[in-house]
């Protein structure tokens, strides 16, 4: 099912959301309606706060970037496999970056704050430890768009916006324009 996403300025997307204690089937749910969600938008990422569901779950898809990562699942290493160059569907849940380095610049967008993209400073090499929508726990090292693509998201379940990383002129701009938008 295709979800509602929320747009700024709502108040909804700045509340932080609450860790998972169960992956049960509602979880597993949520997970395929943000799936859904987010291919139905042509997004490559989704938290679960942009859909009004205020609990620790991102899912993420970032086209062609298998060389950009690498798994660990309970502490065996699973490779991606190469003939799927397209979609890498991701699910963390209850994630938590472990370490960092490298800044880059980068644009970003967000189906929450739709037509607009602005530079933000971000981790170019991250390591993430999650759980997948089996429930398993994994450990995953990422770089480049899907190291930034998964900052954006976790940046969303504290109740931070990429524009948060602009100046309060940009800021402010901004929410005039939108603002005029949706008056119509």
């Amino acid at each position: 099912m295709i979800l509602p996403i929320l747009h700024f300025p709502d108040s909804r997307l700045r509340t932080k959301a609450s860790a998972v204690k169960t992956v049960d089937k509602n979880v597993k749910k949520l997970v395929e309606d943000m799936f859904e969600t987010m291919y139905a938008e042509d997004g490559i990422g989704l938290a679960a706060t942009q859909v009004n569901q205020h609990l620790q779950i991102v899912v993420m898809d970032v086209p062609d970037s298998q060389d950009d990562y690498e798994l660990l699942l309970k502490d065996r290493e699973h490779k991606v496999d190469k003939k799927y160059n397209k979609r890498h569907p991701l699910c963390f849940i209850n994630p938590k970056i472990t370490s960092k380095s490298n800044t880059e610049k980068h644009t970003e967008g967000c189906l929450s704050v739709p037509g607009f993209q602005a530079d933000v400073e971000r981790f170019s090499k991250i390591t993430v430890e999650a759980i997948n929508e089996k429930g398993e726990a994994f450990t995953l090292n990422a770089n480049n768009l899907l190291a930034v693509c998964i900052q954006h998201e976790l940046d969303h379940l504290k109740g931070v916006l990429f524009i948060d990383y602009m100046s309060k002129l940009k800021q402010k701009r901004l929410l005039e324009k939108t603002k005029k938008l949706s008056k119509g």
